[in-house]
């Protein structure tokens, strides 16, 4: 039976009724939601923090169940119309990681439970606070990004974010230059045709798509709402990263020019050795370093099994930034 398992593991609560006491090891149910640790300061406009965690490694019936029941019904409704025990796992996972990572910036002031969410004409989801809420001092944005094997969730402070992951060896139907015609620009199909190890142009073409990614969804776009092949990603001799927008053919009236800017920042790195990761934030022109040009976009990462487990990766293995 389809959803037998995973309905099993994780029943729908009563709403009225406060989510059980884990059973799970070492956390008190009582101190359940204070047991998620503060992060270090997050400096605004000028530092990304990211939090990722592994679906593979998360599979005691206990613990999904306790974050099943962080959930709002609708998104416990929509987690388990998806088809296939793992893909629902992966659905309960994003929304838990996005409600624990959330109410970390709050000082746990904001139960998980209580976060509202709306979306832009795009489908960006984004934090609903009401007009009268004291807790709109926290400027939070965030976006998510997974794929079966990996969740991550980046937040900013004052600046809209974009989050991208892609498995590194992820595999493509087509032709690498076949996709690049059809999706990107003439630019950067170039440089892929430059390239003449079939791994090596594979490798960059993974990397571009990422970090083209990452912009539309920082612009709260998406790809129907900035189509890839609109702007240029430039990845410099020196490591930097450069977007350039297409010129507008005249009387083009195409209005996805119309979002697109040249005034963003971007990290690209390589996560868990399985995945390329990018990170755009809009650049804050008033941040530079007294006056010798732009500061580089500050970038920490976190591992977390949400309530249980939290290790700052940044500066190891795990995490080997590429631009």
């Amino acid at each position: 039976m389809r959803h037998r398992l995973l309905r099993r593991a994780m029943p729908l609560p009563p709403p009225p009724s406060p989510p059980p006491a884990p059973r799970t090891p070492g956390v008190a149910g009582a101190r359940l939601f204070s047991s998620l640790p503060p992060p270090p300061p997050l400096q605004p406009r000028r530092e990304v923090h990211v939090w990722y965690l592994l679906p593979d490694e998360l599979n005691d019936a206990s613990q999904l169940k306790m974050y099943m029941d962080l959930l709002s019904p609708s998104e416990r409704k929509t987690a388990l119309s998806m088809n296939g025990e793992k893909l629902q796992k992966g659905a309960v996972l994003s929304r838990a990681l996005v409600r624990t990572t959330l109410s970390r910036y709050t000082d746990c002031k904001v139960d998980p439970r209580s976060f509202e969410f709306k979306k832009n004409k795009f489908g960006k989801p984004e934090i609903l606070w009401q007009s009268d809420d004291s807790r709109m001092e926290w400027p939070l944005h965030f976006n998510i990004s997974h794929t079966t094997s990996l969740i991550a969730c980046g937040i900013t402070i004052d600046t809209p974010i974009g989050i991208d992951i892609e498995e590194k060896k992820r595999k493509t139907m087509k032709n690498i230059l076949s996709l690049a015609h059809r999706y990107f620009t003439p630019s950067e199909v170039d440089y892929l045709t430059k390239i003449p190890d079939p791994d090596a142009q594979q490798k960059e073409f993974i990397k571009l798509w990422t970090l083209k990614e990452a912009y539309v969804k920082a612009l709260g776009r998406g790809f129907s709402g900035a189509p890839f092949n609109k702007f240029s990603i430039i990845l410099a001799a020196n490591n930097r990263i450069q977007i350039s927008v297409a010129p507008k053919v005249f009387k083009d009236s195409d209005s996805s020019y119309d979002c697109l800017s040249e005034n963003w920042q971007f990290s690209l790195a390589e996560l868990n050795s399985s995945h390329y990761m990018a990170v755009c934030v809009e650049d804050d022109l008033r941040s530079s370093d007294s006056g010798n040009g732009r500061l580089p976009l500050g970038l920490k990462v976190w591992k977390t099994v949400p309530f249980l487990e939290d290790t700052l990766v940044s500066g190891t293995e795990a995490v080997k930034l590429i631009s």
